[in-house]
């Protein structure tokens, strides 16, 4: 692994360009992600500027001033009795895939939401991408969902499965 060579940071708002390039490689080319057009700058503005107004993390995976990719997680869902679960996502760019890079950029979100007090992580994974699969399940997710022919894209439909990550078994009290 690189660690040596490849920090994990917070975002800045001059990433975004890198993290859309990356972002629009996935939708382009894989079923990581369940849209069929590119997303714009703006797109990616907006929603850097959701995820930080609503106190989560965008992470970055720098290599040498190189955006390798990114992570982030944000709510799973908007209504109030969700707040202790969040929803992961990590991509990495393709040239830099196989480094290791999703496994650091998955552990800084993990340890975000344990300091941020959440119970429950969760990961929306296409039943194709057997590498997210792996590294989920390499943290300790387990599958807890699966949902058949839910998704259609590349001429085909697809299986989305969710895995479930506990934090923690305390009973929040707010």
């Amino acid at each position: 692994m690189l660690n040596n060579v490849i920090i994990v940071r917070d975002a800045r708002e001059d990433d975004l360009p890198a993290i859309l390039d990356i972002y629009n490689d996935v939708i382009m080319n894989t079923t990581a992600v369940y849209s069929e057009k590119p997303h714009t700058l703006q797109m990616r503005q907006d929603w850097y500027n959701d995820r930080i107004n609503s106190n989560f993390p965008v992470f970055v995976a720098d290599a040498d001033g190189v955006v390798a990719g990114f992570s982030s997680f944000g709510h799973f869902r908007v209504w109030p009795c969700y707040r202790y679960t969040v929803e992961v996502s990590v991509y990495v760019d393709t040239s830099y895939r196989g480094r290791g890079i999703s496994k650091l950029l998955l552990q800084e979100l993990i340890d975000r939401a344990m300091a941020m007090g959440m119970h429950a992580v969760i990961a929306g994974i296409s039943a194709d991408n057997d590498i997210s699969i792996k590294l989920h399940s390499s943290f300790g997710f387990q599958e807890v969902a699966h949902f058949k022919e839910v998704g259609y894209k590349f001429g085909r439909w697809l299986d989305l499965k969710f895995f479930e990550l506990m934090l923690s078994s305390t009973t929040k009290t707010s």
